[in-house]
């Protein structure tokens, strides 16, 4: 029976060794193609024969291609909708978490229904509102797109709060507490775990979308981010001068989601968890 146990753990060792190689294998071509100096788009090696910074340096010293302000564009999207998603989706998770009001069962079943359907379906019916609004080609209707959906993302949130011993708000309803008490003194501080997964969940997604930053920016280039920006690099005429700089700045957008993800991993795990569970 030991020998089995031995020979299972040694198969598993050697599968998850095999799928991580998989998986780390794009992110190092990557990486190593960011710092090759010789060759054009693709080339029949994986280790580059020289190294530089050179593309690197390219992506900040030309007009055709701002990588800077795809950046800086990028990030306030991000930064406001995580901010705006964040608010919503932990008030709306708390209020039916804890408050019992009519429809409130329908509602959980109606938003169950709707979050099956995959949010790109109403990319025409959005784009033809927002233009109507004229509020297409600006970073305001990524923002506003984007957190416009953030309540129906409550579920994993709720979960969480249900399991915040109601007796808590009770207990604070006898010294005298209002719900607003309660709220930001009690239920929050013990809700780290939540607001982080939810912060981090609601700022990746902006930060990496293309489908609807491309249909509401069009070809307003100023306005542009960071996915828009790096996908104009692989045009057909482009790609072979421009594809060992879209490998860096492909690095670089990577960097500070990485950082953030292994900087809260912790809250991260715990948060999804307990929400996923209850």
């Amino acid at each position: 029976m030991k020998s089995k146990k031995q020979v299972r753990l040694s198969l598993t060792y050697l599968l998850l060794t095999a799928l991580s190689i998989a998986w780390l294998f794009p992110v190092a071509w990557v990486i190593l193609t960011s710092f090759r100096g010789e060759g054009t788009a693709f080339v029949g090696y994986i280790i580059p024969k020289t190294f530089t910074l050179e593309n690197y340096m390219k992506l900040f010293n030309n007009e055709a291609f701002p990588f800077a302000k795809w950046f800086l564009n990028t990030f306030i999207v991000a930064a406001a909708t995580c901010v705006v998603s964040t608010f919503i989706t932990v008030v709306m998770a708390y209020s039916l978490s804890r408050i019992k009001f009519k429809f409130r069962n329908g509602f959980l079943k109606l938003a169950l229904v709707l979050n099956m359907f995959p949010g790109f379906m109403s990319m025409i019916a959005i784009y033809y509102i927002l233009k109507a609004l004229n509020l297409t080609q600006t970073l305001f209707a990524l923002v506003l797109v984007y957190s416009a959906g953030a309540a129906l993302g409550f579920y994993i949130a709720k979960g969480f709060f249900d399991t915040i011993p109601y007796s808590l708000d009770e207990s604070a309803m006898i010294d005298g507490a209002t719900r607003k008490d309660i709220f930001f003194k009690i239920t929050l501080p013990l809700s780290k775990p939540i607001i982080v997964y939810t912060a981090l969940t609601a700022f990746i997604g902006p930060w990496m979308d293309f489908i609807f930053a491309k249909v509401i920016l069009g070809d307003a280039t100023d306005k542009y981010t960071v996915a828009i920006g790096l996908f104009s690099m692989l045009a057909q005429d482009r790609i072979n001068v421009w594809f060992k700089s879209f490998a860096a700045g492909s690095v670089l957008i990577a960097i500070p989601i990485t950082l953030l993800f292994m900087y809260m991993q912790k809250y991260y795990v715990e948060g999804i968890t307990s929400g996923s569970v209850k």
